[in-house]
């Protein structure tokens, strides 16, 4: 069973930048996508940004120019880089990999909180 964690979440200022790492305890090689989610309060949990194994991207308009995904198969991490942070950008932030036969796997979430 792949488990992934989450890290890098915490409180920052409006224009910080904070850097969300996803390490899997299996190999993410075998994931077809990851991808990064964000739950605000009393919102619901809406994508980020994706990654493919090929290296295609796409992000939420809201993140666009800001926010930079990546992934590193050699050592079972994926990354969100979040710069110019707003405070919109609040919320808890999810990691999950999808594999090629539709299996689905889920982080336990990082709170992102951007306030001065």
């Amino acid at each position: 069973q792949v488990r992934l964690v989450e890290s890098g979440g915490g409180l920052v200022q409006p224009g910080g930048s904070l850097r969300l790492s996803c390490a899997a305890s299996g190999s993410i090689f075998s994931f077809e996508t990851v991808g990064w989610y964000r739950q605000a309060p009393e919102k619901e949990r809406e994508l980020v940004a994706r990654i493919r194994s090929g290296g295609s991207t796409n992000y939420a308009d809201s993140v666009k120019g800001r926010f930079t995904i990546s992934r590193n198969n050699a050592k079972n991490t994926g990354y969100l880089q979040m710069d110019r942070l707003k405070p919109e950008d609040t919320g808890v932030y999810y990691c999950k990999g999808a594999n090629f036969f539709g299996a689905e796997y889920w982080g336990q979430g990082t709170q992102v909180t951007v306030s001065s």
